[in-house]
Protein backbone atom coordinates (compact mmCIF):
# COMPACT_ATOMS: atom_id res chain seq x y z
CA UNK A 1 0.00 0.00 0.00
CA UNK A 2 1.05 3.46 -1.09
CA UNK A 3 1.74 5.97 1.77
CA UNK A 4 0.99 9.89 1.70
CA UNK A 5 4.67 10.67 1.04
CA UNK A 6 4.69 8.48 -1.77
CA UNK A 7 1.67 9.82 -3.54
CA UNK A 8 2.14 13.62 -2.81
CA UNK A 9 6.02 13.42 -2.46
CA UNK A 10 6.03 15.13 0.49
CA UNK A 11 4.97 13.77 4.31
CA UNK A 12 1.94 14.91 6.14
CA UNK A 13 3.21 18.32 8.25
CA UNK A 14 2.12 19.15 12.01
CA UNK A 15 0.49 22.78 12.36
CA UNK A 16 -0.54 24.12 15.31
CA UNK A 17 -3.84 25.15 13.67
CA UNK A 18 -4.80 25.60 9.39
CA UNK A 19 -1.94 25.42 7.07
CA UNK A 20 -0.93 28.18 6.12
CA UNK A 21 -0.33 28.30 2.11
CA UNK A 22 -2.29 24.45 1.98
CA UNK A 23 -2.82 24.07 -1.21
CA UNK A 24 -5.46 21.76 -2.96
CA UNK A 25 -6.05 18.50 -1.60
CA UNK A 26 -3.40 19.27 0.76
CA UNK A 27 -3.12 16.82 4.21
CA UNK A 28 -2.00 18.41 8.07
CA UNK A 29 -2.31 17.31 11.25
CA UNK A 30 -3.72 20.07 13.77
CA UNK A 31 -2.17 19.75 16.91
CA UNK A 32 -4.24 22.27 18.65
CA UNK A 33 -6.87 19.99 18.46
CA UNK A 34 -5.84 16.40 17.27
CA UNK A 35 -7.36 16.95 13.97
CA UNK A 36 -6.30 15.64 10.73
CA UNK A 37 -7.67 18.81 8.31
CA UNK A 38 -7.22 18.93 4.14
CA UNK A 39 -7.64 21.64 2.40
CA UNK A 40 -11.24 21.14 0.41
CA UNK A 41 -10.34 24.25 -2.34
CA UNK A 42 -12.16 27.14 -2.72
CA UNK A 43 -15.37 28.16 -0.55
CA UNK A 44 -18.67 27.89 -2.75
CA UNK A 45 -21.71 29.02 -1.58
CA UNK A 46 -24.97 27.00 -2.44
CA UNK A 47 -28.41 26.23 -1.50
CA UNK A 48 -29.74 22.27 -1.68
CA UNK A 49 -33.22 20.80 -1.35
CA UNK A 50 -33.50 19.14 1.98
CA UNK A 51 -36.83 17.41 3.52
CA UNK A 52 -40.34 19.26 3.10
CA UNK A 53 -41.98 20.19 5.54
CA UNK A 54 -45.41 18.44 6.70
CA UNK A 55 -47.33 20.96 6.60
CA UNK A 56 -47.49 23.66 3.61
CA UNK A 57 -48.11 26.58 5.95
CA UNK A 58 -47.33 30.28 4.81
CA UNK A 59 -47.28 33.43 6.96
CA UNK A 60 -45.77 31.63 9.65
CA UNK A 61 -42.16 32.67 11.74
CA UNK A 62 -39.44 31.04 12.63
CA UNK A 63 -38.50 30.69 16.07
CA UNK A 64 -34.72 31.08 15.28
CA UNK A 65 -32.29 28.29 16.20
CA UNK A 66 -29.27 26.59 13.76
CA UNK A 67 -29.71 24.91 10.46
CA UNK A 68 -29.57 21.60 12.67
CA UNK A 69 -31.65 22.58 15.30
CA UNK A 70 -34.92 25.07 14.85
CA UNK A 71 -38.58 25.45 15.52
CA UNK A 72 -41.02 27.29 13.23
CA UNK A 73 -44.75 28.26 14.16
CA UNK A 74 -48.00 29.23 13.33
CA UNK A 75 -49.61 30.13 9.67
CA UNK A 76 -52.12 30.32 7.26
CA UNK A 77 -52.39 26.67 6.04
CA UNK A 78 -55.72 26.76 3.89
CA UNK A 79 -55.96 30.20 2.60
CA UNK A 80 -59.29 30.50 4.88
CA UNK A 81 -59.62 33.18 7.01
CA UNK A 82 -58.48 31.11 10.30
CA UNK A 83 -54.87 30.79 11.52
CA UNK A 84 -52.86 27.90 12.48
CA UNK A 85 -51.26 26.91 15.66
CA UNK A 86 -48.83 24.51 14.04
CA UNK A 87 -45.67 23.89 15.33
CA UNK A 88 -42.72 21.52 13.96
CA UNK A 89 -39.05 20.95 14.65
CA UNK A 90 -36.47 20.61 12.67
CA UNK A 91 -33.31 18.47 13.77
CA UNK A 92 -31.10 18.94 10.99
CA UNK A 93 -32.65 16.25 8.44
CA UNK A 94 -36.54 16.14 9.13
CA UNK A 95 -39.26 18.19 10.31
CA UNK A 96 -41.44 16.83 13.39
CA UNK A 97 -45.06 17.73 14.00
CA UNK A 98 -45.05 18.96 18.20
CA UNK A 99 -47.40 20.94 20.24
CA UNK A 100 -49.00 23.88 18.77
CA UNK A 101 -49.76 26.90 20.18
CA UNK A 102 -52.45 28.45 22.51
CA UNK A 103 -53.38 31.18 20.61
CA UNK A 104 -53.31 30.46 16.35
CA UNK A 105 -51.43 32.94 14.70
CA UNK A 106 -49.46 34.35 11.28
CA UNK A 107 -46.85 37.26 11.20
CA UNK A 108 -45.49 36.33 14.80
CA UNK A 109 -42.30 37.45 16.41
CA UNK A 110 -40.07 34.62 17.13
CA UNK A 111 -36.63 34.17 18.85
CA UNK A 112 -34.76 31.16 19.96
CA UNK A 113 -31.75 29.32 20.28
CA UNK A 114 -32.69 25.90 19.10
CA UNK A 115 -35.79 24.01 18.83
CA UNK A 116 -35.99 23.52 22.94
CA UNK A 117 -36.27 26.47 24.05
CA UNK A 118 -38.22 29.58 21.82
CA UNK A 119 -41.00 32.55 22.21
CA UNK A 120 -43.13 33.75 20.12
CA UNK A 121 -44.95 36.92 20.44
CA UNK A 122 -47.70 39.16 18.90
CA UNK A 123 -49.10 38.26 15.13
CA UNK A 124 -52.39 38.29 13.70
CA UNK A 125 -55.10 36.01 14.78
CA UNK A 126 -57.62 37.33 12.58
CA UNK A 127 -60.47 37.45 15.18
CA UNK A 128 -59.30 39.99 17.61
CA UNK A 129 -60.41 43.53 17.53
CA UNK A 130 -57.98 46.11 16.07
CA UNK A 131 -58.13 43.73 12.88
CA UNK A 132 -56.73 40.52 14.51
CA UNK A 133 -53.30 42.31 15.12
CA UNK A 134 -52.36 41.04 18.64
CA UNK A 135 -49.87 41.25 21.93
CA UNK A 136 -50.23 37.48 23.40
CA UNK A 137 -46.70 36.06 24.06
CA UNK A 138 -45.95 32.24 24.54
CA UNK A 139 -43.00 30.44 25.74
CA UNK A 140 -41.65 27.07 24.36
CA UNK A 141 -39.77 24.76 26.42
CA UNK A 142 -39.21 21.84 24.06
CA UNK A 143 -42.70 20.24 24.84
CA UNK A 144 -45.40 22.99 25.19
CA UNK A 145 -46.29 25.89 24.81
CA UNK A 146 -47.07 28.41 27.99
CA UNK A 147 -48.65 32.19 27.96
CA UNK A 148 -45.64 34.67 29.17
CA UNK A 149 -46.14 38.41 29.73
CA UNK A 150 -47.85 39.93 26.34
CA UNK A 151 -46.01 42.75 24.52
CA UNK A 152 -46.91 46.20 25.53
CA UNK A 153 -47.91 47.25 21.80
CA UNK A 154 -49.73 44.81 19.65
CA UNK A 155 -48.21 43.94 16.33
CA UNK A 156 -48.09 41.94 13.41
CA UNK A 157 -44.93 41.82 10.65
CA UNK A 158 -41.91 43.51 12.75
CA UNK A 159 -38.53 42.53 12.84
CA UNK A 160 -36.80 40.02 15.78
CA UNK A 161 -33.75 39.04 17.33
CA UNK A 162 -32.48 37.24 20.31
CA UNK A 163 -33.32 34.31 22.19
CA UNK A 164 -36.37 32.84 24.66
CA UNK A 165 -35.11 35.09 27.71
CA UNK A 166 -33.42 38.17 25.93
CA UNK A 167 -34.88 39.37 22.82
CA UNK A 168 -36.05 42.06 20.72
CA UNK A 169 -39.23 43.09 18.47
CA UNK A 170 -39.44 46.29 16.86
CA UNK A 171 -41.27 47.99 13.74
CA UNK A 172 -44.46 46.51 12.51
CA UNK A 173 -47.70 46.81 11.31
CA UNK A 174 -49.96 48.17 14.44
CA UNK A 175 -53.41 48.19 12.26
CA UNK A 176 -53.43 48.57 8.13
CA UNK A 177 -52.62 50.42 6.86
CA UNK A 178 -50.21 51.87 10.45
CA UNK A 179 -46.41 51.24 11.36
CA UNK A 180 -44.48 51.60 14.30
CA UNK A 181 -41.40 52.51 15.28
CA UNK A 182 -41.72 50.96 18.61
CA UNK A 183 -38.80 48.82 19.90
CA UNK A 184 -39.20 46.42 23.13
CA UNK A 185 -36.64 44.24 25.22
CA UNK A 186 -37.44 40.93 26.64
CA UNK A 187 -35.51 39.81 29.19
CA UNK A 188 -37.02 36.38 30.38
CA UNK A 189 -40.08 37.62 32.69
CA UNK A 190 -40.98 41.50 30.89
CA UNK A 191 -40.81 43.45 28.08
CA UNK A 192 -39.69 47.41 28.17
CA UNK A 193 -39.98 49.84 25.59
CA UNK A 194 -36.30 51.29 24.59
CA UNK A 195 -35.54 53.73 21.59
CA UNK A 196 -37.47 53.59 18.97
CA UNK A 197 -35.85 52.74 15.20
CA UNK A 198 -35.44 55.53 12.96
CA UNK A 199 -37.81 54.49 10.14
CA UNK A 200 -40.89 52.68 10.47
CA UNK A 201 -42.10 49.89 8.39
CA UNK A 202 -43.34 45.76 8.33
CA UNK A 203 -42.34 43.07 6.51
CA UNK A 204 -38.67 43.56 7.84
CA UNK A 205 -36.05 41.19 9.13
CA UNK A 206 -33.80 41.17 11.82
CA UNK A 207 -30.78 38.92 13.54
CA UNK A 208 -29.33 39.07 16.90
CA UNK A 209 -27.99 36.67 19.35
CA UNK A 210 -29.81 38.75 22.07
CA UNK A 211 -31.33 41.89 23.06
CA UNK A 212 -28.13 44.08 23.55
CA UNK A 213 -26.86 43.86 19.79
CA UNK A 214 -29.02 43.75 16.97
CA UNK A 215 -29.82 44.74 13.04
CA UNK A 216 -33.05 45.03 11.02
CA UNK A 217 -33.71 45.44 7.54
CA UNK A 218 -35.63 46.08 4.85
CA UNK A 219 -39.42 45.91 4.74
CA UNK A 220 -42.17 48.01 3.56
CA UNK A 221 -42.70 51.44 4.59
CA UNK A 222 -45.42 53.74 4.13
CA UNK A 223 -47.54 54.08 1.65
CA UNK A 224 -46.08 50.96 0.27
CA UNK A 225 -42.51 51.33 -0.59
CA UNK A 226 -40.04 48.32 -0.36
CA UNK A 227 -37.03 49.99 1.35
CA UNK A 228 -33.27 47.78 1.43
CA UNK A 229 -32.84 50.26 4.74
CA UNK A 230 -30.79 48.34 7.40
CA UNK A 231 -30.22 50.09 10.76
CA UNK A 232 -27.83 48.68 13.81
CA UNK A 233 -28.81 48.01 17.23
CA UNK A 234 -26.26 48.40 19.94
CA UNK A 235 -27.91 47.58 22.95
CA UNK A 236 -29.28 52.02 23.27
CA UNK A 237 -30.06 53.00 20.10
CA UNK A 238 -30.25 52.47 16.39
CA UNK A 239 -28.14 53.77 13.22
CA UNK A 240 -28.79 53.66 9.61
CA UNK A 241 -25.91 51.49 8.24
CA UNK A 242 -25.34 49.79 4.93
CA UNK A 243 -28.58 49.00 3.05
CA UNK A 244 -29.19 45.21 1.70
CA UNK A 245 -28.59 45.54 -2.03
CA UNK A 246 -32.03 44.07 -3.46
CA UNK A 247 -34.87 46.14 -1.63
CA UNK A 248 -37.87 43.60 -0.10
CA UNK A 249 -39.21 42.51 2.06
CA UNK A 250 -41.21 39.19 3.92
CA UNK A 251 -37.99 37.71 3.57
CA UNK A 252 -36.10 34.91 6.10
CA UNK A 253 -33.28 35.88 7.73
CA UNK A 254 -31.46 35.04 10.89
CA UNK A 255 -28.01 35.09 12.05
CA UNK A 256 -25.64 38.08 14.65
CA UNK A 257 -25.34 41.76 14.64
CA UNK A 258 -22.40 40.80 12.94
CA UNK A 259 -22.71 37.73 10.42
CA UNK A 260 -26.56 37.39 9.36
CA UNK A 261 -28.06 36.56 6.02
CA UNK A 262 -31.03 37.82 4.52
CA UNK A 263 -32.99 34.91 2.04
CA UNK A 264 -35.76 35.49 -0.38
CA UNK A 265 -38.32 37.97 -0.11
CA UNK A 266 -40.46 40.21 -2.39
CA UNK A 267 -40.66 43.28 -4.47
CA UNK A 268 -43.96 43.61 -6.28
CA UNK A 269 -44.48 41.88 -8.33
CA UNK A 270 -41.45 40.37 -7.96
CA UNK A 271 -41.04 36.79 -5.99
CA UNK A 272 -37.42 36.65 -5.27
CA UNK A 273 -34.16 34.08 -4.92
CA UNK A 274 -31.38 36.72 -3.81
CA UNK A 275 -29.38 35.86 -0.44
CA UNK A 276 -27.24 38.29 0.95
CA UNK A 277 -24.94 38.04 3.59
CA UNK A 278 -23.96 40.59 6.46
CA UNK A 279 -20.25 41.14 7.97
CA UNK A 280 -21.22 43.78 10.62
CA UNK A 281 -20.01 46.35 8.20
CA UNK A 282 -22.27 45.66 4.82
CA UNK A 283 -24.48 43.26 2.78
CA UNK A 284 -23.14 40.74 -0.13
CA UNK A 285 -24.55 39.10 -2.77
CA UNK A 286 -24.68 35.06 -2.23
CA UNK A 287 -26.20 32.22 -4.37
CA UNK A 288 -29.48 32.55 -4.94
CA UNK A 289 -32.44 30.23 -3.71
CA UNK A 290 -33.25 26.97 -6.17
CA UNK A 291 -36.76 28.23 -5.87
CA UNK A 292 -37.45 32.11 -5.12
CA UNK A 293 -40.20 32.67 -2.32
CA UNK A 294 -41.41 34.84 0.40
CA UNK A 295 -43.65 34.86 3.15
CA UNK A 296 -42.94 32.27 5.59
CA UNK A 297 -40.41 30.46 7.96
CA UNK A 298 -36.41 30.61 7.90
CA UNK A 299 -33.42 31.42 10.16
CA UNK A 300 -29.80 31.24 10.06
CA UNK A 301 -27.05 31.00 12.68
CA UNK A 302 -24.35 33.07 10.93
CA UNK A 303 -24.09 34.16 7.69
CA UNK A 304 -22.59 30.83 6.13
CA UNK A 305 -25.56 28.61 7.32
CA UNK A 306 -29.27 29.31 6.61
CA UNK A 307 -32.65 27.11 6.32
CA UNK A 308 -36.14 28.35 4.81
CA UNK A 309 -39.34 26.12 4.94
CA UNK A 310 -42.56 26.69 3.34
CA UNK A 311 -43.35 30.05 2.28
CA UNK A 312 -45.26 31.57 -1.49
CA UNK A 313 -43.29 30.27 -4.74
CA UNK A 314 -44.88 31.25 -8.12
CA UNK A 315 -46.75 28.36 -8.03
CA UNK A 316 -48.66 28.80 -4.93
CA UNK A 317 -48.23 27.85 -1.31
CA UNK A 318 -45.21 25.02 -0.11
CA UNK A 319 -43.82 22.96 2.17
CA UNK A 320 -40.36 22.31 0.39
CA UNK A 321 -37.28 23.43 2.67
CA UNK A 322 -34.03 24.62 1.65
CA UNK A 323 -30.66 24.93 3.00
CA UNK A 324 -28.14 27.01 2.45
CA UNK A 325 -24.04 26.84 3.34
CA UNK A 326 -20.70 26.74 2.21
CA UNK A 327 -18.38 23.93 0.88
CA UNK A 328 -14.55 23.78 0.45
CA UNK A 329 -12.18 25.41 2.39
CA UNK A 330 -10.32 23.49 5.72
CA UNK A 331 -12.56 20.46 5.99
CA UNK A 332 -12.21 18.33 9.08
CA UNK A 333 -11.48 14.31 8.80
CA UNK A 334 -13.16 12.41 11.14
CA UNK A 335 -14.09 8.91 11.93
CA UNK A 336 -17.05 6.68 12.99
Amino acid sequence: MSTYKQIQGTAVQNSAGELTGAVEGQLWYNTSNGDFQFNAGALVAAWSTVADMNQAAVLGRSGGGSTTSTIYAGGDESGAPEMRGYSETWNGTTWTEVSDLNTARAQAHGAATSSTAAIAAGGFDNVSPNQGVIAVSESWNGSTWTGITSLNLQRRLGGTSGNQTSALVFSGSISDPSKTVNNESWNGSSWTELNNVNTERDGLRGAGADNTAAVGFGGRQPPGAITAETESWNGTCWTVVNSLNNARWLMAAGGTSTSALSMGGNNPPSILGFTESWNGTCWSEQADMLNPRYYNQGNASSSTSGLFGGGFESTGKVATTEEFGLSGGTQTITTS
